[in-house]
């Protein structure tokens, strides 16, 4: 079936196609001229790219959540968009059939490589698939793969499982010799993983990546810069009683929100179709996209976020360094008078506010000497 055939099939004509091109265009970032490369580049998908997606330690939620999603549905997802080649959770076939087909593909190479959960790596043993250990199989089909994507917190930087004793590791600890994408959270956002992909037809190429080689587009800022409790924060109103009707909408932070150190686009977009996300539903943010997740236990020796709902005591502020919760408000009021000081100071040693003094009201403002307009 062409592509134009899978349009009228699904009630679109052109027209709209273009106008659902144009809205993806601009939900990426992306420059208007770049519209007619990603028409193109879907209409090429209609040929349905290869993807083989590897589970290894987790729990299956990045799976349900790209499968939860909206617009487009897991059927266009699965069936439409991608051709899902192999897939533990969701695929019809299973032992020597469904491992075979596993082979034949990797032979083939080319493919998209997914690869959800953590790879043990303390010992083999700890997780087989047909008799074969975890961390083989992705090296193999790593080797061959187009482009390598790690979905989840597990995937990226070892997750929670990395607080046990399999020495869990991130796609990025075991494949040195390819560039890998993260897509870290728990679970992985849908719209993360379709745009990455969709970004990737369109350039053939990994995009602008930060140092923990997680798109710049969706982990570029913090969370905190976007929080809707932020102007709570800069008042030191932070929640102490979830019993109090007063506190409703305060700051999370002494309840161990990690959003002042989490870099995510959460509070910008939202989850299930831009219906919530865990702030606005009153949880703190637990840092799922960053490597500090989860980090516990005496296996793991990173400085993490565990436990996940105790206050962080210190936190860095640029140009202050460590200060307790309690004063954050009057750290950023003091910042903001300070800043204002230095405003009116530069006014001044330019001859602005001179100038200002000068200028009588109702009257239009007078060029000075030798100036032009």
């Amino acid at each position: 079936m062409d592509f134009q055939s899978r349009l009228e099939r699904k009630g679109l004509n052109r027209r709209e196609f273009l106008k659902a091109v144009a809205a993806a265009t601009a939900a990426l970032g992306l420059p208007a001229i770049y519209e007619p490369r990603i028409a193109e580049a879907v209409e090429k998908a209609a040929a349905k790219p290869p993807v083989i997606w590897l589970e290894g330690q987790d729990c299956t939620g990045c799976t349900e959540s790209v499968l939860a999603s909206f617009d487009p549905g897991p059927a266009e997802i699965v069936l439409d968009l991608l051709s899902v080649r192999y897939h533990e959770t969701i695929m019809a076939a299973s032992g020597t059939v469904a491992e075979s087909w596993l082979e034949d593909n990797i032979k083939q190479g080319g493919y998209l490589l997914v690869v959800e959960g953590s790879i043990p790596t303390a010992d083999d043993r700890f997780l087989t698939i047909g008799g074969r250990p975890f961390r083989q199989i992705v090296e193999e089909a790593a080797a061959k793969a187009g482009a390598i994507v790690a979905v989840g917190a597990c995937a990226c930087f070892g997750g929670i499982p990395a607080a046990g004793p399999t020495g869990a590791k991130g796609v990025q600890d075991v494949v040195k010799n390819k560039p890998v994408i993260n897509l870290p959270g728990c679970p992985v956002k849908p719209t993360w993983v379709l745009g990455t992909v969709l970004q990737y037809l369109v350039f053939k190429k990994v995009p602008q990546l930060d140092g923990n080689k997680r798109p710049l587009a969706y982990f570029g800022t913090l969370l905190h810069d976007n929080c809707p409790r932020r102007g709570h924060f800069e008042q030191s109103q932070f929640l102490t009683d979830w019993n109090d009707p007063s506190q409703k909408d305060y700051c999370l932070l002494l309840k161990g929100c990690k959003g002042p150190k989490t870099y995510t686009d959460c509070a910008q977009s939202w989850w299930n179709d831009g219906v919530n996300f865990c702030i606005n539903a009153s949880s703190p943010c637990a840092g799922c996209t960053q490597p500090e997740f989860y980090a516990a236990g005496p296996l793991d020796h990173r400085a993490g976020f565990a436990p996940l709902y105790v206050r962080t005591d210190t936190m860095s502020l640029p140009g202050v360094g460590g200060v307790s919760p309690g004063t954050v408000g009057k750290v950023i009021a003091g910042a903001a008078v300070v800043g204002a000081g230095v405003h009116l100071i530069g006014n001044a040693a330019t001859g602005r506010l001179k100038q200002e003094k000068q200028e009588k009201p109702g009257k239009p403002d007078k060029p000075e000497k030798g100036r032009r307009n």
